[in-house]
């Protein structure tokens, strides 16, 4: 059986360490890291790009895998990393939003517009024509 660990309201927090200046706390993303969302996308079939941890990423993972396939899972630190990626392979463009499904080399969206192209019966037919699925 697991034990509770007491709380203790007098316990002092450690303090959240922050940096100093504003250009410190957002450091530009690494190019590399651009690069290879872009290689994944062009290699794979079927890539999701998401953040560490993110539920919805998982939600997206587990559906692709319910229906026999297996997704390569590609985690960014935030958006800018995957803008480049969808402006430069002129994929839809405009907000992107985390996690983002491509299928075939081509954004397919996040999780609603998968959800909704699950729900039409369009899925399966788009993974199979990426080479997703074999049946």
């Amino acid at each position: 059986m697991y034990q509770a660990i007491p709380y203790n309201a007098n316990r002092a927090w450690p303090a959240a360490s922050r940096p100093a200046t504003a250009a410190a706390a957002a450091p530009p993303p690494p190019r590399g890291e651009e690069e290879e969302v872009r290689r994944a996308v062009a290699e794979c079939p079927v890539v999701v790009v998401g953040r560490s941890g993110c539920c919805l990423s998982h939600v997206v993972k587990r559906l692709l895998q319910g229906l026999g396939v297996n997704p390569a899972v590609h985690e960014v630190a935030g958006e800018a990393e995957l803008a480049g990626v969808v402006a430069g392979g002129g994929g839809g463009g405009g907000d992107v939003a985390l996690p983002a499904v491509f299928v075939g080399g081509r954004l397919l969206g996040g999780l609603d517009r998968l959800m909704a192209v699950h729900i039409s019966g369009e899925l399966v037919p788009i993974l199979k024509e990426a080479g997703a699925l074999w049946l």
